[in-house]
C-alpha cells in the first residue's frame, strides 16, 4: 500500500499530463538474467473498458498459447501504470506461458472518468469479481490471482468467491488484518475518517499535481523517489496528484481501516493453504511479521517467505524490486502450479 506517500506528497511533487512508459533506468548491480528480462521484455498493451458501467484501466500482456492466466490486483493507489516494469518482467520470467492481466481500481486514474464519485473497499471487490465474470469466464486455463498490499484482501476475497478458476492466489507484502501497533496506520486512519482532511489533502495535492512537469520530477527525486525508477516518478506525478485520485485512496482507505478485521481470515487460509503463497517484508507495517508468524501456528506447512533483499513495501517503484518479486512470483507458480491443480 502507497498510502505513506501521502503525507511527503503533500510538502512535495506534482504532475505532468503525459503517459509513461518511459525507458527504464536500469541498475547497474543487477545480475545479467536480470539485465536480460530488461531488455528482452515484451510490452504491455494498455486500455480502457467498461466494467459494469465504469472505466477500468486495464494492462495485458497475452500469451499465443497460455497454460495458465494471471491476473494482478493492485495496492491503493490502485494505480496499475505503478505496475508496468513488474508485469512485463513477470510474463517474460513465465517464458510467455501465461497471459498476464492487471486490472485498477475504479477513479484511481490519470483521468476523472466518474465525475469525483468514491468507492469503498467493497465496491472494489465487486468490481473485480464482476471483471472475472465479464472477461475471463470462457478462459479455459486455470488463473492465478496475484495482489498486492491490500490487493491481497481483494484477491482472497476473490478467490472465495472463484475457487473453482483459481488454482493459485500470492500475496505480495500482504494488508490482510488491522495492525493496532502501527502509529502510521493510525494516523491514516484518522485522516481518513476526517472528511475535511480529506478534501484539504485532495485539494493541496491537485495543486501541486499543477506545477510544471520538470518541476514535479525534481521534487519527486529530490524527496521520496530517490530510489525510485524515472517510470514511478512519471506514474505519481500523473496519476496520483489529482483530486480525485486522492479523494479515492483516502475513502477506500477508510473503508479498509473500517472493514478489516484485527486477525485473517484463518478458517479459510488453512483450508487452502496448499493454494495459497504469502510474501512478507522485514520492516513492512502493513504487513507485520507477526502476522507472518501467526499464519504459521494457524496453517503449518503453508506456502511463507520473508523478503530479506531490502526492497520495500512499494516494490514496484524500483527498477531491483520489480525484478525480484517478478523472480519471486514466476517462481512460485512454476513450482506449485501443478501441485495446486491436484486440490
Amino acid at each position: 500500500m502507497l498510502l505513506s506517500l501521502l503525507t511527503p506528497i503533500t510538502r512535495t511533487v506534482s504532475t505532468s499530463s503525459r503517459r509513461i512508459f518511459l525507458a527504464r533506468r536500469v541498475n547497474p548491480q543487477m545480475g545479467n538474467e536480470s539485465l536480460s528480462l530488461i531488455q528482452k521484455r515484451k510490452h504491455v498493451n494498455f486500455r480502457v473498458i467498461n466494467v459494469s458501467g465504469f472505466k477500468t484501466d486495464l494492462m495485458e500482456i497475452p500469451s499465443h498459447d497460455p497454460a495458465l492466466h494471471v491476473l494482478f490486483i493492485p495496492g491503493n493507489p490502485g494505480v496499475i501504470s505503478f505496475y508496468t516494469d513488474f508485469l512485463e518482467l513477470l510474463y517474460e520470467s513465465l517464458g510467455g506461458t501465461a497471459s498476464v492481466t492487471a486490472i485498477g481500481h475504479i477513479s484511481h486514474s490519470e483521468k476523472n472518468w466518474e465525475s469525483g464519485r468514491l468507492f469503498s473497499l467493497q465496491e472494489q471487490i465487486d468490481h473485480k469479481i464482476n471483471f472475472i465474470e465479464q472477461e475471463l469466464q470462457d478462459v479455459e486455463v486455470p488463473i492465478v490471482l496475484v495482489g498486492h498490499s491490500i490487493g491481497s484482501y481483494i484477491s482472497l476475497e476473490i478467490f472465495k468467491r472463484s475457487q473453482e478458476k483459481v488454482v493459485l492466489c500470492i500475496s505480495l507484502y500482504p494488508f490482510l488484518a488491522l495492525n493496532t501497533a502501527s502509529n502510521t496506520q493510525a494516523s491514516i486512519r484518522r485522516i481518513a475518517a476526517s472528511s475535511a482532511l480529506c478534501a484539504a489533502l485532495s485539494f493541496m495535492g491537485a495543486l501541486l499535481g499543477m506545477l510544471p512537469a520538470p518541476i514535479s520530477r525534481l521534487l519527486v527525486n529530490k524527496t521520496i523517489g530517490k530510489s525510485w525508477s524515472s517510470s514511478a516518478v512519471e506514474v505519481l506525478c500523473t496519476h496520483v496528484l489529482q483530486y480525485h485520485t486522492i479523494r479515492n485512496m483516502l475513502f477506500m482507505a477508510m473503508t479498509e481501516f473500517q472493514k478489516l478485521p484485527e486477525k485473517p481470515d484463518w478458517d479459510f487460509i488453512r483450508g487452502k493453504k496448499n493454494r495459497i503463497a504469502f510474501l512478507f517484508g522485514l520492516d513492512d507495517h502493513w504487513g507485520p511479521l507477526h502476522i507472518y508468524e501467526e499464519i504459521g501456528k494457524q496453517a503449518p506447512d503453508a506456502r511463507l517467505e520473508v523478503e530479506r533483499e531490502g526492497h520495500t513495501h512499494a516494490f514496484s517503484c524500483t527498477d531491483a524490486g520489480s525484478v525480484w518479486v517478478a523472480q519471486h512470483v514466476s517462481s512460485l507458480i512454476k513450482s506449485n502450479i501443478q501441485i495446486a491443480k491436484g486440490y
